[in-house]
């Protein structure tokens, strides 16, 4: 069968373009690696979730090899060996059934990051060839699709609206949230209530939020979450193939004319389709392309110029806590601490661009949350003493049943822009491959100075709250680690064929009929968490692409 469109890969990059387009009438196939899972399949089991990855390949058959960059030379970790983990969801849905849901949109100057702030030395940062303001109809659409709840608080760089507030209310926050506003009010702060991907209220086919606080690294048993799959797949006539690895692309120069994909069984199978489009994760997706080398394209796909999989990019920043405990509370401040379920939701953005002398910074993001619900990791924190020996017995127990009982951790998450350079980015192995028999992914990792002097920046800033707030053992991390969940760039999109993989639609500059639309097509990431501009943008290209099916 010939298909109209095929894309590979079901999280928030694929699937805005298999509902557009299959509810236009169009035939859309859509080619998942992972298994479908629905509400009924997910639960709270963290062994099963936070300890064996239930969700993810196990690195034993699926790995990447890791070259870390350091003191002027590459250290190559084996990511098997050294339980260095790169996925981030295989399943229907992708990642975006796992996410927590923090919904931020980019804003003006994150499009424009050269000509506002400058050249970085030793970072590619360039503008983007589309504005916010064209991104805009997008986000708004995604709050509406996809389900986005919150307020909207005016702010110094609060962002231009198509509409005045949010579709959907605020969810539901702990007690504690009061003292959080009363600190920031007197600090000069202002606290904006987070955006969520999860619906207040009963809406568009799915349930509300059931308060269960098992968000991040879970999938959504109410479907409140706004995954890919419960907001979109589920309600969209597109066929989905499940346990298909894509590991091929054939082209004829001009254009792809087929896909291959594997089973877990290694038989092999072939999709025709008029137009490909690509959303297996910003990593995989460049590894893809990498891979489907031939006479036409002799460094991968689209490579002509030696641009896949350069200007990796990841969210820099990092985290930090205080403990609230009931020793310097009043008894109604305990009650409210301790609630149970409900979100804490609260962010800053005072900082999104701040001057350090004459010199103008991109500054970022602050998310406030309370410490995960995952017992093990929490009890894991409590095994050793004030003096740093390893407890046992009742003195434990005494020990964990207080610290859960009279005390509740504040945490803390920094976004700021994770700058391009030439050190970071995606090749793949010589001789690893993977079950399938395919050289696996290698990511090379580096991260520029000046991610940490502004994640140490924000971070600063949140400990004033803190410590305002009355939290006691106050720490934080700002760090050049990645975090594996929040990765972009690898097929950056920009008006020039010779700096940039794809055009401003994100097709590829060197085929007539080759999409990208995960987070592989940033050249720059932001001072937020992606997934809302994944999805404004797979909205944006899905409307090129049934331009492009009219012609």
């Amino acid at each position: 069968m010939m298909y109209d469109i095929c894309i590979v890969g079901s999280g928030a990059g694929g699937a805005p373009i298999a509902y557009e387009l299959s509810r236009a009438g169009y035939k859309v196939i859509v080619l998942e690696k992972g298994e479908y899972y629905s509400e009924k399949d997910f639960n709270k089991d963290e062994l099963a979730v936070s300890r064996r990855e239930m969700f993810t390949p196990p690195l034993s058959e699926q790995k990447h090899i890791i070259n870390e960059y350091k003191d002027g030379q590459y250290n190559r970790y084996d990511g098997a060996e050294y339980n260095w983990n790169f996925w981030n969801g295989s399943l229907v849905g992708g990642s975006s059934n796992l996410m927590s849901g923090y919904f931020h949109r980019l804003k003006p100057q994150d499009f424009k990051l050269l000509s506002t702030y400058g050249a970085i030395e030793g970072a590619n940062i360039v503008d983007w060839p589309i504005s916010y303001e064209e991104l805009e109809p997008y986000y708004d659409k995604v709050e509406k699709v996809i389900g986005v709840s919150g307020r909207v608080v005016a702010h110094k760089f609060q962002e231009q609206r198509t509409t005045p507030q949010f579709p959907f209310p605020d969810l539901k926050t702990n007690g504690a949230v009061k003292w959080f506003d009363r600190a920031c009010d007197a600090l000069g702060y202002t606290s904006i209530p987070t955006p969520r991907a999860i619906l207040s209220q009963d809406s568009l086919e799915r349930n509300s939020c059931y308060y269960s606080n098992f968000c991040g690294s879970y999938g959504c048993a109410s479907g409140a979450k706004g995954s890919a799959r419960a907001a979109l797949l589920q309600k969209c006539d597109a066929k989905i193939v499940t346990d298909a690895f894509v590991y091929r692309l054939e082209s004829d120069g001009k254009r792809v004319n087929k896909a291959y994909y594997k089973t877990k069984h290694n038989i092999t199978h072939v999709v025709n389709a008029k137009i490909f489009v690509l959303a297996a994760q910003a990593i995989e997706t460049s590894r893809l392309l990498l891979n489907s080398k031939d006479k036409y394209f002799p460094h991968g796909l689209a490579n002509n110029n030696n641009q896949v999989g350069k200007n990796l990019i990841f969210s820099a920043g990092g985290m930090g806590s205080g403990r609230f405990i009931f020793e310097k509370l009043s008894k109604q401040q305990q009650q409210e601490l301790m609630e149970v379920g409900v979100f804490f939701n609260r962010s800053l953005q005072d900082w999104y661009e701040y001057k350090e002398g004459e010199k103008l910074y991109k500054g970022g993001t602050i998310d406030f949350l309370f410490e995960h619900q995952n017992i093990i990791s929490r009890v894991n924190q409590e095994v050793y003493d004030d003096k740093g020996n390893l407890m046992w017995g009742e003195a434990l127990m005494e020990k964990i049943h207080k610290r859960l009982t009279t005390s509740r951790v504040l945490t803390f998450e920094v976004f700021n822009d994770w700058l391009p350079t030439d050190r970071c980015f995606v090749d793949v192995d010589k001789e690893e491959k993977d079950k399938y028999g395919m050289p696996v992914g290698v990511i090379n990792l580096y991260g520029h100075k000046q991610d940490i002097e502004v994640g140490e920046f924000l971070a600063k800033k949140a400990l004033n709250v803190l410590e305002k707030m009355g939290a006691v053992e106050i720490e934080y991390n700002i760090s050049s680690a990645p975090p594996p969940n929040l990765v972009a760039g690898g097929c950056r999109f920009g008006d020039d064929p010779n700096t940039s993989v794809l055009d401003r639609n994100c097709k590829a500059h060197e085929l007539e009929n080759l999409y990208v639309s995960d987070a592989s097509f940033m050249p720059t990431g932001g001072s937020v968490p992606y997934t809302w501009t994944i999805y404004a943008n797979s909205f944006r290209v899905a409307e090129q692409i049934k331009k492009e099916m009219k012609k």
